[in-house]
């Protein structure tokens, strides 16, 4: 599902968004997850949270008037303020293309209207077409300032396709259940933290280095509101995990590991992985001491 190469040539990282959409359960929070159709190009066939890449079209000035802008946390993630918010349009976008969750001024989409409304996206046929008059043809403004970021994973250097991706949680919209889109994501569902951990444990599932770390650091937590609070003291930082060779390990180190090449501050959970390693097939993360 990765191709790392200790020699490849870097290529410069792609600007992409990714959503942690959470619901209070019964007993604990839960989490919205889609598994990647296998065939796709980059981590085929693994339980990811919705998300892509930034188009052109989500830098668009006027997105600033069309929505309720962004909380001074997430004006942060980019020099640019076009830039910064493109990368909430964008994790918009992909959460009504991937999961049809879209957070709209009032709440104004229930389960039924949000799917037909994703269906009628996807269904246009052109490159250029404008997400930002799609809605406004429906009198629709989104509503990002739901949108907590809460960190930043940049694909490591060895990688053929790289990206560098802002990560966001955001409560689930009244009404909205999420539904997988049958083309990039072929299942969707909604668990709890513990029962994902239990499932990657098993082999029963596949989750990339970032996924893991994030669905770990909501383990735990009771409710939406639980995680909101841990995600808005989570550094923004980047973290760009580092492929090395530990005699016959494949290492993805992370900052705080002494394999990382670069000076830089250690994870803040102290009881987090500074490493990945390669075991039958899938990185696992090993804990320091």
């Amino acid at each position: 599902m990765l191709e790392l190469d200790a020699n490849r040539a870097p290529v410069a990282p792609k600007p992409a968004a990714t959503v942690v959409v959470l619901r209070d359960g019964a007993d604990a929070l839960e989490i919205f997850c889609v598994r990647r159709h296998k065939r796709s190009g980059f981590l085929g066939g693994a339980i990811v949270f919705p998300g892509g890449k930034v188009d052109p079209a989500d830098r668009e000035p006027t997105w600033r008037e069309a929505s309720t802008g962004l909380g001074e946390r997430e004006d942060s993630v980019a020099d640019d303020p076009d830039e910064a918010m493109a990368f909430a349009v964008a994790a918009s976008r992909e959460l009504l293309e991937e999961a049809a969750i879209l957070p709209v001024v009032g709440d104004a989409l229930d389960e039924r209207a949000v799917t037909a409304l994703r269906d009628e996206w996807v269904r246009i046929d052109e490159p250029e077409a404008s997400f930002l008059d799609f809605l406004r043809s429906h009198s629709l403004e989104l509503d990002t300032k739901r949108l907590r970021v809460f960190a930043r994973w940049v694909t490591p250097l060895a990688e053929s396709r790289r990206y560098d991706t802002r990560f966001y949680v955001m409560r689930v919209p009244p009404g909205q259940r999420g539904l997988h889109d049958r083309k990039e994501t072929v299942e969707s569902f909604w668990a709890t933290p513990r029962d994902l951990v239990a499932r990657w444990e098993r082999s029963e599932i596949f989750l990339a280095p970032p996924t893991s770390r994030t669905i770990t650091m909501f383990d735990g937590q009771k409710t939406v509101e639980d995680a909101l609070s841990i995600a808005q003291q989570h550094p923004l930082s980047p973290i760009c995990p580092f492929f090395a060779k530990e005699g016959d390990e494949s290492v993805l180190a992370l900052p705080g590991d002494p394999l990382y090449p670069e000076e830089h501050p250690p994870p803040a959970d102290p009881d987090a992985p500074t490493r990945f390693v390669l075991s039958n097939g899938r990185f696992v993360p090993a804990r320091r001491g």
